[in-house]
């Protein structure tokens, strides 16, 4: 028996491929809607995709026809699209919209919007629960477009109950930016030493598209407005996530740890990067939904290596990954500021580079051997 009908914004990104699929094992009948009207070969038959603008004037409105039980929108970034969708109460049962983690500010003000600044670094609590103060609603930065969405959403929760989930750094395949990239890159090019900025010790709590997807599920089977965060089981350190990918790939490589910040030549900076942790509190998601993450990050990791080592073969990183590029720069591949550094580093004579630390070094034994891609990439390097 079906659940009902589940409509998803933003379906062929990395999110939404995942969430049409987990729906429809949940027993929905999904229609997929994005800007090209795709669909993912990992889809049931069943899935009904359609072409979808969700910007133009009027297009949601004439694509929802009749409406749905569910809407869960990847894609939306503002008030107006918060307007959009409160317009469509009396066609939309509920829904679930992403939102993101960047809205957090800390107790002095300061966050993700304020990293580049003099100590501009926000300090949160460990773990960040939902109550934690947010940014100011506005229209100037990503951040508080966010909070403007968030808002006014959650202003409709009588007419229109809106789950809205503050992800972490989002991973997994098909990513348009994957942070792994900083790692699997220098693997395949033959790197056999790194340097990591503020200890190694970064932690940035990752969120695995698989789980975003089972809190979406859970979401969509218990209609409620509230925030909640969206996170993997496990925050690691940057560290340990080198060396997960080292252990994926079957290599080793030798860290340099540098007490503080990443220079101006940007050596040492990674897309984790930051003095502070910032860890996300998941009670919440446990007591109202139930929600239990479906995979680990370690556990995840050699699908999204090895999808990240098939996209480089046989394409400059700029190529394959351009909003990587418009993200962190070239500044995040600059070998030669980096053997610059490490040779200065070596002349000191500082001390040996730093080891793995115990629990990295269970990690790697215990992970799985590289798979056939990753490995053919390595491969093709002639490493």
């Amino acid at each position: 028996m079906s659940r009902g009908n589940a409509w998803v914004l933003g379906a062929t990104g990395q999110i939404g491929r995942v969430a049409v699929r987990s729906l429809v094992e949940d027993g929905w009948e999904v229609t997929a809607a994005s800007l090209g009207g795709g669909r993912d070969a990992g889809w049931d038959a069943a899935v009904r995709t359609t072409t979808l603008d969700r910007n133009a004037e009027g297009a949601l409105a004439a694509a929802l026809g009749d409406g749905c039980d569910v809407l869960v929108d990847m894609v939306a970034y503002d008030a107006g699209h918060a307007r959009q969708l409160t317009g469509l109460v009396d066609r939309i049962g509920s829904a679930v919209v992403i939102s993101s983690g960047a809205t957090y500010e800390d107790d002095r003000g300061r966050s993700f919007d304020t990293q580049g600044e003099p100590d501009g670094a926000p300090h949160y609590p460990v773990p960040i629960p939902e109550s934690q103060r947010t940014v100011p609603a506005g229209d100037t930065t990503y951040a508080t477009r966010k909070i403007e969405l968030e808002r006014d959403l959650l202003a409709a929760g009588a007419t229109l109950p809106v789950t809205l989930l503050r992800a972490g750094a989002i991973h997994g395949k098909h990513c348009r930016s994957p942070r792994e990239l900083f790692f699997v890159k220098r693997l395949v090019d033959g790197r056999d030493r790194r340097v990591l900025a503020f200890g190694g010790e970064s932690r940035f709590h990752p969120v695995h598209a698989s789980n975003l997807a089972e809190l979406i599920r859970l979401a969509a089977l218990r209609p409620g407005s509230r925030v909640l965060n969206a996170g993997d089981p496990q925050a690691p350190t940057v560290a340990e996530i080198g060396e997960a990918v080292d252990a994926v790939l079957g290599r080793s490589t030798s860290t340099v740890l540098s007490a503080g910040p990443p220079g101006e030549d940007g050596v040492g900076g990674t897309p984790w990067s930051s003095p502070h942790p910032i860890v996300y509190d998941m009670t919440a998601a446990e007591r109202e939904l139930g929600y239990r993450p479906v995979t680990g990050y370690v556990q995840s990791l050699p699908e999204t290596v090895e999808w990240i080592a098939a996209r480089l073969a046989g394409q400059d990183w700029t190529e394959a990954f351009p909003a990587m590029l418009r993200s962190y720069g070239k500044k995040l591949f600059d070998y030669a500021a980096e053997d610059a550094w490490l040779a200065a580093y070596d002349r000191r004579g500082e001390t040996a580079p730093v080891g793995f630390t115990l629990r990295g070094r269970r990690a790697a034994r215990s992970a799985p051997r590289p798979g056939r891609r990753a490995a053919g990439a390595l491969r093709r390097r002639g490493r």
